[in-house]
């Protein structure tokens, strides 16, 4: 199937003698890479490997050296053959298949030599050049068929390709028919306008896309020539793609190349290394090249660099440790409270990452508060637990803050941003039913399997069931598929609702197959009459309903993500598959998506971040830590409290923030406490129970809290400065928590905060320490412990008490210095800020 194409490629390849390639010879400087004294072994990769008579197969050898660490040496390693009549080196990391059977690949570095058998099988009969098999893969390593490039909405200069060739026909058709064929030539195939203008023979905008006489000139030359053929005869798809290494730790300033095999349908195996896009997804730790060569920076952590070609993915982890690793025994003495920390110290270890000190008391309560309820510690409480010498103290609070009301509004208010309806499309009486059912059910502690069936499953109508109203605002098939897969899988499949997705392996089909599973579920009512009632639908399942690819009109089938075609009987809710496979303990989505969403709300970012992104190229930072929470929170029978609790208790969870001098540029391995900004709901209820003023919000009850807010409608200035997210724009929302200037700005300027500073409400905080005889350092004290959750220290203290008047009777003096001491603490970064 492939002979033409690459007997064309290795044209010029002369095989050598046995033990030819040496390091001397593979590249100039590669005796000085060749540094023995340290290798403890060698391996070959692939482990298998298979070459078809008369073509080439790369390989890699790498040393595996006494101090863990692992270096790719084949460019300088001596390579040989068992039977040089079947299997002959061909370069560097090149081997040849001579004749058909069995030899042996000996690769020798030093004392150092290993052997890999390897399998020389017959060549598929010669076939023609394919489009999709062998052209397609060309255009898309050039970029042609980039969003930047052909693939554009309008093409370019009238030449138009499917951003990454998610309709191959069409781009068959617009090649060789495009233009009344004017781009291919096939009585003289080099002087085709397709080769012309990539090679800049004439001129091309897009520069030179690959040379005259190169590999990809070759492939299309023998396309044009052969026939243009669109696909041959039982032509096997690509079924996967492999990279190796796979994954390996790196000294820093190290290099690495890679190899990438293709495997097909027929259980073929291609080497499409030069036919591959590689990308890394922290160039500050590893950059890669077009040719797929890595090269380590200085900068010690972990990245991942991605292998694409067809539409499949693949990737090689890169892991660079601290220069100088601790010792094994710090790491062993750490207290582990939990399988959290364990897992956590055992990938500090890999790094050479030491977590900080645990945090104070002080600050355990502060954070477990903001982080558990939203809510500031009332100065009582914290004297209270600070004066407590119970060792047990920590996990007794833990129980207090699950038993409080206040975290079923915080979930509730978390879950609001991502399901939240437009009420500009489906009325406010929807959007406080949504609220509502929210509410309940975090207070009931619903299983989150069972919140999420409840959803998925929703029938009945938008004046009676919260639910329903979701499916009111996201009312076909495409949008409901884009936020569920999205909340439930932790999986962004809207990129291939047009095309393949751009870093993953989803295609058009995966997304429509999923989206088939709601096209028989139609409304029955009044219809979209917002904003005020926003009518009255009933949502129901028929027996008429399908969807239909919107570029093939095939009809589609059911189908979950990387899951099996759902066996559906006539009349029933496909949706009942769609749950059954979601919420199976098996599935390898949700529990993740789940676990990862709560571990976010405690640690500030999500072990896979952002939270709802998991894919090959955005892998977690701790995958063993990933796995086993998720295991966990199955185990617990998807109870998000109980896990809540787990993570509460870690020692990981109760770190401090200060960093040390091995995790100071640690951003993402929870080395530390990572200091995140109060959400808007959370700041606006801070600053009434610290002034003790309540906000009045209308349209809500006397005495409601920003925390209780059912729709971004409820005017306040406070929270849209802080990021409240408006539900009219597309949701899911995750907040976005990162501080800006005109958050500073309204804390300063506030009249909001200014007005509750100067009440004179017997109960506001500001008019009973003005009135009250206590002494300046005990007024104080009472403000910091309700800012900061701490008492002052000495020298704040002596600043702040400093600032009443000397006279005990300037009564106005007093309240100003209550006044400015309280107006600074609020717009102070340890306010601001869960740390």
């Amino acid at each position: 199937m492939k002979s033409a194409i690459q007997t064309l490629l290795l044209s010029g390849l002369a095989a050598l003698p046995v033990w030819q390639v040496r390091a001397s010879e593979a590249a100039p400087d590669a005796g000085k890479r060749a540094v023995t004294e340290d290798v403890g072994s060698l391996v070959i990769e692939p482990p298998v490997l298979a070459v078809e008579a008369g073509h080439p197969a790369s390989f890699l050898v790498t040393a595996r050296r006494l101090d863990g660490f692992e270096t790719d040496v084949t460019a300088s390693v001596a390579v040989g053959s068992s039977d040089t009549g079947k299997l002959n080196p061909a370069g560097a990391g090149v081997v040849r298949g001579i004749a058909v059977g069995t030899a042996s690949l000996t690769v020798r570095l030093g004392n150092h030599q290993t052997e890999l058998p390897v399998q020389i099988t017959a060549p598929p009969s010669d076939a023609p050049v394919s489009f999709v098999r062998d052209v397609l893969p060309v255009l898309g390593k050039a970029g042609c068929n980039a969003g930047a490039c052909h693939a554009k909405a309008d093409g370019q200069n009238g030449f138009r390709l499917t951003v990454f060739s998610f309709d191959p026909k069409s781009d068959y058709q617009n090649i060789v028919e495009g233009a009344r064929g004017r781009r291919i030539f096939p009585s003289d195939p080099e002087e085709s306008l397709l080769l012309l203008k990539a090679t800049q023979t004439v001129p091309h905008e897009g520069g030179v896309r690959f040379e005259r006489g190169s590999d990809a000139w070759r492939t299309l030359t023998a396309w044009i020539g052969g026939g243009m053929a669109y696909q041959n005869k039982d032509e096997p798809a690509v079924a996967a793609i492999s990279v190796f290494p796979q994954e390996r730790r790196y000294r820093k300033g190290a290099s690495q190349r890679l190899v990438v095999h293709a495997r097909y349908a027929d259980g073929s195996v291609r080497d499409v290394t030069a036919l591959s896009k590689f990308e890394s997804n922290d160039k500050q730790i590893a950059t890669v090249s077009e040719d797929g060569k890595i090269t380590v920076d200085h900068l010690g952590g972990q990245a991942v660099v991605v292998a694409r070609f067809m539409g499949m993915v693949g990737d090689s982890k890169v892991m660079v440790p601290a220069d100088r690793p601790l010792p094994e025994e710090r790491y062993q003495s750490l207290p582990a409270n939990n399988f959290i920390d364990t897992l956590a110290w055992n990938r500090f270890q890999q790094l050479g990452l030491f977590p900080s000190e645990p945090c104070t008391d002080a600050e355990f309560l502060r954070r477990a508060s903001l982080d558990t309820l939203g809510l500031l510690p009332k100065p009582e409480e914290v004297r209270s637990f600070l004066a407590d010498t119970d060792p047990e103290k920590r996990v007794k609070a833990i129980e207090r803050l699950l038993a409080h009301p206040a975290w079923a509004d915080l979930w509730a208010t978390k879950w609001a941003d991502l399901l939240r309806p437009n009420p500009d499309r489906v009325g406010v009486k929807g959007v406080y039913l949504l609220d509502q059912w929210l509410r309940e059910s975090f207070r009931e502690n619903k299983p989150w399997n069972q919140f999420v069936r409840e959803i998925l499953l929703t029938q009945g109508n938008t004046h009676r069931y919260g639910p329903a109203v979701v499916y009111r605002d996201r009312r076909e098939p495409a949008e409901l598929t884009t936020m569920f897969s999205q909340l439930f899988l932790g999986t962004r499949l809207e990129c291939a609702k047009c095309h393949h997705h751009p870093n993953e392996k989803w295609s058009q089909e995966d997304f429509y197959r999923l989206a088939a599973y709601f096209a028989p579920l139609h409304p029955k009512g009044g219809g979209i009459s917002a904003p005020i009632s926003g009518g009255n639908e009933t949502f129901f399942v028929s027996a008429v309903g399908s969807l239909k690819h919107p570029v093939t009109g095939e009809v589609m089938k059911p189908q979950p993500p990387d899951g099996p075609q759902a066996s559906i009987k006539e009349g029933e809710d496909p949706r009942l598959a769609l749950a059954d496979w979601m919420l199976d303990p098996e599935n390898p989505f949700f529990a993740r998506a789940m676990a990862n969403r709560i571990w976010a709300q405690f640690f500030g970012k999500g072990i896979v971040d952002p939270v709802d992104d998991f894919r090959l190229s955005n892998p977690p930072s701790n995958p063993a830590l990933m796995d086993a929470l998720a295991a966990e929170f199955i185990r617990l029978n998807y109870d998000g409290k109980a896990l809540a609790r787990t993570i509460l208790q870690s020692r990981l969870y109760q770190l401090g923030s200060e960093p040390n001098e091995t995790n100071t540029a640690d951003t993402r391995n929870f080395s530390r406490s990572y200091r995140r900004r109060m959400a808007a709901e959370v700041m606006a209820d801070a600053v009434a129970d610290i002034t003790q003023v309540p906000t009045k919000y209308p349209g809500m009850p006397v005495g409601s809290r920003a925390m209780t807010s059912w729709t971004y409608k409820v005017d306040s200035r406070t929270m849209d400065a802080f990021g409240r997210p408006n539900s009219s724009s597309d949701c899911p929302c995750e907040r976005n928590l990162a501080p800006a200037i005109g958050q500073a700005l309204h804390l300063m300027n506030s009249d909001v905060l200014q007005t509750k500073l100067a009440s004179t409400e017997p109960q506001a905080r500001v008019q009973r320490l003005a009135a009250e005889n206590a002494a300046p350092p005990e007024v104080v004290a009472e403000l910091y412990l309700a800012c900061y959750g701490r008492p002052p220290a000495a020298d704040e203290l002596a600043v702040a008490a400093g600032r009443f008047p000397a006279d005990p009777k300037d009564a106005a003096g007093r309240r100003q210095a209550v006044e400015d001491i309280l107006w600074s603490l609020i717009n102070s970064a340890e306010f601001v800020f869960n740390h």
